[in-house]
């Protein structure tokens, strides 16, 4: 490492201003602190700031080390679903392993590519450093898609969301929205055959010609597409073999869904860590599974067979679709989510609710885990205001009254 530490500071002076590749003095900043800790700090001599080794380009990394096990466990699920499909009786664990690599590795490739290229390019333009928002980004939206979407719309949505969440209103930190989930929404909106139906969710082709493609009439939806077909309140789900699923299968992930949303027992291991190292807010967390609760607890009460997705389970509920990894990963955001204490449990507890009535009352839409983290989103400015602005009426009331007894 000293020999490279020699070596880039041999080279910095090119990129500073006044040397030949001056041009590309972002570019090399943001190489260099990827790999090293900067050694310049604001209020040095003075000694006004509080100095801490967690900077962002930590935050990010330790994101993505907790997004990790749930990589991880899409790759194995990718391949299991697909020997499912196949009909395959024997589950050989590095053949589904490389299966899933393998198909996901353009997807992330591509998102990376684009996005970074993106953000490459505008902090050229504007002569500012690199950010490191794009290192979560970047792994984020591959995993919270079909593992065959295809990777032109996954450039196109990239770039969207890049350029018009992110780009748009100042880099990273000022972004509105979460910008993989507006990727996500992109997809769905502009590309619905490609991002809903029986198969998208299960791996059909050999990528790299590595495994065997499965017919072109083959299909299974997702468990919570599978809704729309029940007609009673004895509710059972089907896997790619044709065989039941269980709630157990759905808590380890077994099942067909988007790459990285399918396992909560992977979810909450990396959720386990974000609060560790205090990363993600535990108010916000526990909220978003509270509020998905109890309106699950609430639908089910109350289950109308016009709604089959009333008939679920409470426990169902939260194991299903994308609701766990929304509310540990998506819902979390420490940029668009809400800033004060109160408004955290707010925010996290509507995010919840939410989702549940959408997933439960819109038969056309049977997930509504993204669009209430949109939604929220969109509404956390004001929440924070509401408690700050109440937070100032009482203590001008509680002054007044201590005024008037002096």
């Amino acid at each position: 490492m000293a020999r490279l530490r020699n070596y880039l500071n041999k080279i910095k002076p090119n990129f500073e201003p006044g040397g030949k590749l001056h041009a590309f003095q972002s570019v090399f900043d943001g190489f260099e602190t990827f790999l090293y800790t900067p050694n310049t700090t604001s209020g040095k001599s003075l000694a006004v700031h509080i100095h801490d080794s967690i900077d962002s380009k930590r935050t990010m990394i330790i994101v993505v080390l907790a997004l990790l096990p749930c990589f991880l466990f899409g790759m194995y699920n990718t391949g299991y679903q697909h020997w499912l499909a196949l009909g395959a009786t024997e589950f050989p664990f590095w053949d589904l392993m490389i299966y899933g690599f393998l198909t996901v590795l353009p997807r992330v490739v591509t998102a990376y590519v684009v996005g970074l290229g993106i953000e490459f390019i505008v902090a050229q333009w504007r002569k500012e450093e690199i950010q490191e928002g794009f290192l979560v980004t970047g792994i984020l939206i591959p995993m919270i898609c079909p593992p065959e979407v295809p990777l032109w719309m996954l450039a196109v949505a990239t770039a969207f969301s890049v350029i018009f969440v992110k780009e748009v209103f100042g880099g990273t930190g000022y972004n509105v929205l979460n910008v993989a989930l507006v990727a996500r929404a992109f997809l769905f909106f502009a590309y619905p055959a490609q991002m809903s139906g029986d198969k998208v969710y299960i791996g059909t082709g050999a990528p790299f010609g590595f495994g065997t493609p499965l017919a072109d009439g083959f299909s299974c939806a997702t468990p919570l597409g599978q809704l729309a077909t029940q007609t009673s309140s004895n509710i059972q789900f089907t896997g790619a073999n044709g065989l039941d699923i269980s709630t157990w299968d759905a808590f380890l992930g077994l099942i067909p869904g988007s790459f990285g949303e399918t396992s909560t027992l992977c979810i909450l291991i990396g959720g386990l860590l974000l609060l560790l190292t205090g990363i993600a807010s535990w108010r916000v967390m526990l909220s978003v599974f509270a509020g998905g609760f109890i309106m699950s607890l609430v639908a089910n009460t109350f289950a109308s067979p016009l709604y089959p997705a009333s008939y679920l389970s409470p426990v169902d509920q939260l194991l299903l679709g994308g609701f766990a990894f929304a509310a540990v990963f998506m819902a979390t955001d420490p940029v668009t989510a809400a800033h004060t204490t109160v408004g955290k449990y707010i925010y996290g507890f509507l995010i919840g609710v939410i989702a549940i009535i959408i997933r439960t009352y819109n038969n056309g839409y049977p997930e509504g885990a993204m669009l209430a983290v949109l939604l929220m989103n969109c509404f956390a400015p004001l929440i924070d205001w509401c408690v700050v602005n109440a937070n100032i009426s009482r203590r001008e009331k509680r002054l007044k009254a201590k005024t008037s007894r002096s």
